[in-house]
């Protein structure tokens, strides 16, 4: 019983921070459709409603409960101890005090002049102090909003503020590299502990009110004895700036994030460290144990809140929503929610259970580098980095995992498939080319020459022959029957980052950091041209199918194509914001593809040079892109550590897009991204945007009828559902989906409902 009513408080709480629960009937049970998690009672109430939508929800690690907008970066947040309220401080100089329940915003507290970097609630909840840059700590009567005094006596910046176990007193950390202790019935400055040589970025009592945690921008965590104002231990271990600290509830253990991207725990007696938890990729912020002490939560200028077993440091939750970096992170007292601040000027809240069954992710885990189709169409082929090392082999229609080739023994920077479908050869950070039975996945060669890592692969549309180049500044060309080296082309001066031979197998296109692209003929190794014109590396390089062209993109931005007969360029292609780090054409030689560490993937008319679309989708930099062999398909590989799968057509918004296989629960919006049909179910519908609202908020979560104003579903923006045209990634479970095939909403929705 008492798990059933924890499970319905907490859809009760989801629900009521949703647009959706100020709605209609019809309109508020679709809430149920995109609630994640499979128990009861929610789980049974869904079998009440067949005909809401069906959806799918991405791997989120964790259920968004409720966003709070803020309209300003939010520096920090806590939670009553009662659970009622949350307040944050925020960029604009405010703070505020929000109903926990319900999300509503009760109080505006005003008086900093500067922003507020740090809040607190007192033990008993009565009072809130908070720290700001305009130099001062101020109390708050937490029930009025009313300010009760003002602490002055920091020279520079507060960071950090904290009430002791009692109440009695408040600590606050500075710019001014000073710890200092205050009296909170008279607001005289008690102590002002000294021994930070770089301003006290965060700090804490300990449970029982004897000891003062300090972090600071000196890469040091110091214990102080809060009666004698002593410094009792420095815990050495940071490499950067410590930015967080907190005590466990017992008062034994410490924990530390950091500017050097991770997270310590260190014995509080003892002073030794204990656990290195390693998984952020960016700037540790924010840290906080759960109440009970199991758990730890972490905020990361990766835009992830991340959850680790206090005992273990395993990492058991990614939590994704956040858009920019998260700057605050706690439990609630119950240890069943975890809030969560961020510069993207919103506070979300979680459900922090850790009763669920963790989902096992397979897959890459680390940057995808490189991706190719096979020549049926039927498979993908991705190469990655750090752990895997491996060639992974995936199906096209379904997104499942076929086979991991695993044999180098560094990065897979490059993959590709042999023209009949039977090989793949791919190169690595370990000066190497191997090449694979793409049916049993066996390594039948490895092929040895280069001096330094291998950058690119490809076979000859012949297959008699292989290309690779690597940073060695060489093109090597290979027979890829016996594995012989035949050719060594040199002529670069820096590292030879792409090569490709052209259709009738005859010359070799290669792309160098130098700056230049040179063609050379096969036959006899000569260079033929070397075509310049773009003003920095040049990363990717691609003839068109009938080889009368060349295309290119650098890091200057920009995508060439070249004129193979003249070997003058013909265009430049303009959009992209950094580096154009792939290329291709598409079969029918009509369109061109880029990817960018911009993290799009644009296609452009290859005849005119116009962009045509703008895929969105992928979170980080995009390495790899390919069409499929029919090119209705484009794939994509990126830093995000995804493979996503898009349809390359470019039709009007009422054309149909056709031919997707087995059960894919595919994606397509037309050029003006508005419009979406969900293929497998010929439902449409429009997401409704807020106008002039930044790229992070740009929907508001409905899905709007395109023939009326008819709503048919909230779905929170930030459960991932594509926006862009999106049909299949790779993990499927990387991505959210709607499926409308028996639906019955709008002004059929007494249908949804079956006894």
């Amino acid at each position: 019983m008492a798990e059933n009513l924890t499970e319905a408080g907490s859809f009760s709480l989801y629900f009521s921070g949703s647009s959706a629960s100020l709605s209609t009937p019809h309109l508020y049970i679709s809430a149920l459709a995109t609630w994640p998690r499979k128990l009861d009672p929610c789980w049974g109430w869904k079998s009440c409603f067949p005909g809401i939508p069906g959806f799918t929800n991405a791997s989120l690690g964790g259920t968004l409960l409720m966003t709070l907008n803020v309209d300003s970066s939010v520096n920090a947040v806590a939670v009553s101890p009662n659970d009622k309220h949350i307040v944050s401080g925020s960029k604009d100089s405010l703070v505020r005090v929000w109903d926990a329940s319900t999300g509503s915003e009760l109080k505006e507290l005003k008086g900093h002049t500067n922003a507020v970097t740090s809040v607190a609630f007192s033990p008993d909840g009565k009072r809130i102090v908070s720290g700001s840059d305009d130099d001062s700590v101020r109390v708050w009567d937490a029930s009025t909003g009313s300010e009760l005094m003002e602490l002055k006596a920091h020279t520079d910046s507060v960071r950090s503020v904290a009430f002791s176990p009692d109440g009695k007193h408040i600590v606050s950390g500075s710019d001014d590299n000073s710890v200092r202790v205050w009296d909170v019935s008279t607001g005289d400055e008690l102590k002002e502990l000294e021994g930070h040589t770089d301003s006290v970025t965060s700090v804490t009592f300990s449970p029982d009110g004897k000891h003062i945690v300090s972090g600071s921008d000196d890469d040091s965590v110091q214990v102080w004895d809060v009666s004698t104002g002593n410094k009792l231990k420095e815990l050495k271990g940071h490499t950067d700036s410590v930015a967080s600290v907190a005590f466990s509830p017992d008062g034994k253990l410490i924990v530390c994030g950091s500017y050097d991207d991770s997270v310590r725990v260190w014995d509080a007696s003892t002073g030794n460290e204990l656990k290195e938890l390693k998984g952020h990729t960016n700037s540790v912020i924010s840290v906080a144990f759960s109440p009970d002490g199991k758990y730890i939560v972490s905020g990361s200028d990766d835009k992830l809140v991340r959850v680790w077993d206090a005992s273990t440091g395993d990492e058991l939750k990614e939590l994704k929503g956040h858009a920019d970096s998260v700057t605050s992170v706690v439990f609630s007292p119950d240890c069943k929610r975890i809030v969560s601040g961020s510069d993207d000027k919103l506070v979300r809240v979680w459900d922090a259970s850790m009763g669920e069954e963790l989902k096992e992710l397979k897959g890459h885990t680390n940057s995808v580098t490189s991706v190719a189709f096979s020549p049926d169409g039927k498979h993908i082929i991705s190469g990655s980095g750090s752990d895997n090392k491996s060639v992974w082999i995936w199906d096209a229609s379904t997104g499942d995992e076929l086979k991991e080739l695993k044999g180098h023994t560094n990065w897979v920077t490059s993959v590709a498939f042999s023209p009949d479908g039977k090989y793949i050869v791919s190169g690595s950070d370990d000066d190497s080319v191997r090449v694979w039975d793409a049916s049993m996945g066996d390594e039948l060669k490895e092929l040895k020459g280069h001096t330094n890592s291998v950058r690119s692969v490809a076979f000859s549309p012949d297959g008699k022959h292989i290309v690779s180049s690597a940073d060695d500044h060489s093109v090597r060309v290979w027979d890829a029957l016996t594995g012989d080296e035949l050719k060594e082309l040199k002529s670069h001066t820096n590292s030879v980052r792409s090569v490709a031979f052209s259709p009738d197998s005859k010359y070799i296109v290669s792309g160098s950091y130098d700056h230049s692209v040179r063609v050379w003929d096969v036959s006899t190794g000569d260079e033929l041209k070397e075509l310049k014109g773009h003003t920095n590396s040049v990363r990717s390089v691609a003839f068109s199918p009938d080889g009368k062209h060349i295309v290119s993109g650098s890091d200057d931005n920009s995508v060439r194509v070249w004129d193979v007969s003249t070997f003058n360029e013909l265009k430049e292609l303009k959009g992209h914001t950094n580096s154009v780090r792939s290329v291709a054409f598409s079969p029918d030689g009509k369109h061109i593809v880029s990817g960018s560490y911009d993290d799009s993937v644009r296609v452009w008319d290859a005849s005119t040079g116009n962009k045509l679309k703008e895929l969105r989708g992928h979170t980080n930099s995009v390495r790899s892109v390919a069409f499929s062999p029919d090119g209705k398909l484009i794939v994509s590989g990126s830093y995000d550590d995804s493979v996503r799968v898009w349809d390359a057509s470019t039709g009007s918004e009422s054309k149909e897009l056709k031919d997707h296989t087995n059960s894919v629960k595919s994606v397509a919006f037309s050029p003006d991204d508005n419009w979406v049909r969900v293929s497998d179910s010929g439902s449409w519908y429009i997401r409704e945007r807020i106008v002039d609202s930044n790229p992070h908020e740009q929907y508001t979560g409905w899905l709007l009828s395109p023939h009326s104003p008819i709503r048919f579903m909230f779905v929170p923006p930030e459960a991932l559902l594509p926006d862009a045209s999106n049909i299949l990634t790779i993990p499927r479970f990387a991505r959210s989906y709607v499926d409308f095939t028996h639906a019955t909403l709008g002004p059929r929705w007494a249908e949804c409902y079956h006894v």
